[in-house]
């Protein structure tokens, strides 16, 4: 089979627009809002954890300065836990769907995503209808940087 035919010309498009976005000795933010730019983005998603609110608020502000940008934690529309993992569940269920569903309805043409749980993320961007990318990963003993474990 020829691979070429696994990719759609969208898919190319973004390959293309990648391509095009990277920018040497930059660091991933700037690579993501060089990206934006160049699609001619205007609304930008922000999905995060709550442990990672920080982060999401300094993205956010930076981000603002070029683009529209929605935010939504991880815990939107108050869910009990034990709606999904059993009545001995505490506290409030992260909700990963109404989070991609948030931002769908703020129209957001690209979507990043910070420090979402393993699954969660998985749902989130399976659910999104914009183009998503991952700023953040959750890892709780390194820190979010899971590369430490080969260190």
């Amino acid at each position: 089979m020829n691979e070429i035919t696994l990719y759609s010309a969208s898919d190319i498009q973004t390959m293309q627009l990648a391509d095009q976005s990277r920018l040497p000795g930059k660091n991933r933010v700037e690579e993501i809002r060089n990206f934006a730019k160049n699609a001619g983005f205007k609304r930008i998603g922000i999905a995060n954890c709550v442990a990672v609110q920080k982060e999401a608020n300094m993205l956010k502000e930076s981000l603002s300065k070029d683009f529209e940008v929605f935010a939504v934690d991880c815990k939107c529309g108050k869910i009990p836990a034990s709606e999904f993992l059993g009545e001995e569940a505490k506290g409030v269920s992260c909700n990963p769907a109404g989070q991609a569903d948030f931002l769908a309805e703020n129209k957001t043409e690209l979507n990043v995503v910070l420090g979402l749980c393993l699954g969660h993320d998985m749902i989130f961007t399976a659910k999104s209808k914009a183009p998503s990318t991952t700023l953040i990963v959750k890892d709780r003993e390194f820190k979010h940087n899971p590369m430490e474990i080969f260190k």
